[in-house]
This record gives C-alpha cells, sequence and structure tokens, in this order.
C-alpha cells in the first residue's frame, strides 16, 4: 500500500503513475522516493504494462525536495546522507532506465527535483501556464543528482542558462530548453497525451525496450561512476554552510545572508 503514490492501468496496458501529496506539492520525501523506485522496478518488471504515463495531483507537479527531509539530512552523520543522496539518485535512474515509455504528464509547476523527473521522462508535455526552476541554489544547495539527467536533456550549453541561477522559466523557454516536447492548453493536457500513447501500441513491446536502451547507450553516460559523484556532491553540499543558512532561513521566513 503506497502513500504518497498511485498508479493506475487501463485495459490496453497504459500505467499512470501518480505523484499524490498534492497538499504538500508533490514534494520528494523519502518515503516518496522509495515508492517511486519500487514502482519503477514494478511497473518495468510487469509485462501487462507497454506505456507509463508520470503524472501529479493538484495544482503543482512538483515541487522539488521535501524540505523537512533536507532539513533532517543536516543533523544526520555524513553516512546517513550519503545513504539519502543515494536513494534519491538511484530512484531517477531507475526511472531513467524504465524499460517502457515514460511520458511526463506536467499540469503545473515544477522546481528543483521536478524538473529533474520530467528530465528521466522521454517525452514530456505541459500546460502553457506552467512554470520550472532549479531552484537548489536559492537554498545553499546545488542540483546535483539530477544534473546528469537535466544535462542530457538540455545539453549543457541550454543548461548553463538555468542550472546555475535559479531563475523561474515559463513553457515557451522550456520548449526551447528542451526540457517540454510540447506546452498546450490545460485542457488540452490529456489529448496531447494520448496523442504520444497511441503510437506505441502499434510497437512490439520488446523492440521499443531494447531501442529505449540502445539509445541510453548512445548517449551520455550515466553510469555508477556519474552517480555516485553526484551522490557524493549532494552529501558535501548538505554539510556546507550555506545549505544549513538557506534552509534555516526558509523556515524562518526570513532571507538567508547573501540576500540580506
Amino acid at each position: 500500500m503506497t502513500e504518497t503514490i498511485s498508479i493506475e492501468r487501463d485495459a490496453r496496458g497504459v500505467a499512470t503513475l501518480w505523484l499524490d501529496r498534492a497538499e504538500k506539492h508533490n514534494a520528494m520525501s523519502a518515503q516518496m522516493i522509495a515508492e517511486l523506485h519500487q514502482a519503477a522496478t514494478d511497473l518495468g518488471a510487469d509485462d501487462s504494462v507497454r506505456v507509463v504515463v508520470l503524472a501529479a495531483r493538484g495544482k503543482t507537479f512538483c515541487a522539488g525536495g521535501d524540505l523537512g527531509w533536507m532539513r533532517d539530512q543536516f543533523e544526520a552523520d555524513p553516512e546517513v546522507r550519503g545513504r539519502e543522496a543515494a536513494k534519491l539518485a538511484h530512484m531517477l535512474q531507475a526511472l531513467n532506465t524504465l524499460p517502457k515509455p515514460l511520458i511526463g504528464r506536467v499540469q503545473g509547476n515544477a522546481f528543483g527535483g521536478g524538473v529533474g523527473l520530467m528530465s528521466v521522462c522521454d517525452v514530456v508535455i505541459g500546460t502553457e501556464a506552467a512554470q520550472f526552476a532549479l531552484t537548489e541554489t536559492r537554498l545553499g544547495l546545488i542540483p546535483a543528482t539530477i544534473g546528469p539527467y537535466v544535462a542530457a536533456r538540455m545539453g549543457e550549453a541550454r543548461a548553463r542558462r538555468v542550472f546555475m541561477s535559479g531563475r523561474r522559466f515559463d513553457a515557451t523557454e522550456a520548449k526551447e530548453l528542451g526540457l517540454l516536447a510540447q506546452a498546450v492548453p490545460e485542457g488540452e493536457l490529456d489529448t496531447a497525451i494520448e496523442q504520444e500513447v497511441v503510437p506505441y501500441m502499434d510497437c512490439a513491446p520488446r523492440a521499443v525496450a531494447q531501442a529505449k536502451s540502445l539509445l541510453r547507450d548512445l548517449g551520455p553516460k550515466i553510469d555508477d561512476e556519474v552517480i555516485g559523484h553526484t551522490i557524493a556532491a549532494l552529501s558535501a553540499c548538505w554539510a556546507g554552510e550555506e545549505a544549513q543558512e538557506g534552509i534555516a532561513a526558509f523556515f524562518d521566513k526570513r532571507m538567508p545572508h547573501w540576500r540580506a
């Protein structure tokens, strides 16, 4: 039984994986990270599943990492920090290598780790009103574990426009950056998702999985060495003074010292 996600299936073999923490803007807690990883494993092994749609309940697609979960890392020892960062990194890789087409349905804003979730999808359709940002540096953190997927999706040159600045960008720019394939009016979102799903019904499922695996091999390498580097980078950042100040300032409802 899951508490932070839910899964719906139709007769065709289309599984919709819902982020289901609408009251928390679908921020990723430790439990959500674990449940998403398990869902990716289960859906990948299920021969009846042809396509997976990653969607979210509520107004926000994903606000990023749960700040309470991040604050816990400051009180943890380095070993625990490393384990938590590894759980996030390996969940992202499980979705990235899911042997099914993964279609992102982005109905609202996506920040931080939410952009990471979009980046592990094979194609993403979003609403025209959605806003996006890699907000980590505003909190004294870095987009570490999501970094390989953001860079693979956007390319380094385009990623430099938004990777470090923390600024918001709209759906038009998200298309320019390669993050969105399409930006559509809210009322047309489900129709656009269906148009992405339908062609797969004519494709051999194993061939689709093999083609996706081959493409991953041909693209930027995201292997254990790269993932390990991002885990170490995030763990080190959590231990830093800027991250502690940034998260403390957020909870204290004040400006961090670099904005004072």
